[in-house]
């Protein structure tokens, strides 16, 4: 029986790369390093360079390559706190669910949203403060110790600053890549001002799909080192 790619080939004239499942994500990522170029993919470190790579797999856009930032010793810390089984944070339902739940198993890691918690919807209506910032002052009395990953809304990001300067919640590490126009700029500039480990993507771009693919990149990273 001819394969059914070949089937498509000869009737389009198209051809078509692998279309087995193990092989795409290899290729995809092998043809990534290739548009890095070698001298890139040769000098940035290894786990950056894992981190970087998802992030692209995930958006095919090549400028996270200049606006993806890692502070000093973030993969370490991130490391550390995976394997300290730190809880993770997301400010929406959507990035909660892009987190690969198996991996983050493996190490006791729990994966919480708080946005559509009841609490939070009353105290954002009462309060006039949106269910991402009070998302986060939630998540301050719950886990103050903790891995934050915003992917949407830079108001978690605001609130998330002004907590760390009271010293109310104290995360292991911040991935905070909203998109958007409003505040977005800024509020990731804010996390650049603490001293907590982080991974931002400066400027407007980012989303929840991002924020998954950051964590789920470091994820894998400490399974890997695990064999």
């Amino acid at each position: 029986m001819m394969d059914w790619t070949e089937k498509l080939r000869k009737e389009t004239g198209i051809r078509f790369l692998t279309t087995e499942p193990s092989k795409i994500e290899q290729q995809s990522f092998s043809m990534i390093k290739g548009e890095l170029g070698e001298d890139f993919v040769r000098s940035c470190p290894e786990d950056k360079l894992a981190v970087l790579c998802r992030v692209i797999h995930t958006t095919a856009d090549f400028s996270y390559k200049e606006n993806l930032y890692f502070s000093e010793n973030v993969i370490e810390a991130a490391k550390e706190a995976i394997l300290n089984g730190m809880p993770i944070i997301t400010d929406t339902t959507m990035a909660m669910s892009g987190i690969n739940k198996r991996a983050a198993k493996k190490f006791g890691i729990s994966v919480n949203c708080f946005i559509g918690d009841e609490d939070v919807r009353n105290d954002a209506a009462n309060t006039g403060y949106t269910r991402s910032a009070v998302s986060v002052e939630k998540a301050s009395r719950s886990y103050p110790d903790c891995i934050y990953v915003v992917g949407n809304a830079p108001t978690a990001l605001m609130r998330l600053y002004e907590l760390i300067c009271e010293e109310k919640i104290r995360p292991r590490l911040i991935i905070g890549v909203p998109v958007g126009f409003v505040n977005v700029v800024e509020a990731k500039e804010l996390i650049l001002r603490t001293d907590v480990p982080c991974i931002v993507a400066r400027g407007r771009k980012g989303g929840s799909n991002v924020a998954a693919a950051i964590c789920n990149a470091l994820l894998y990273m400490v399974e890997r080192d695990l064999g």
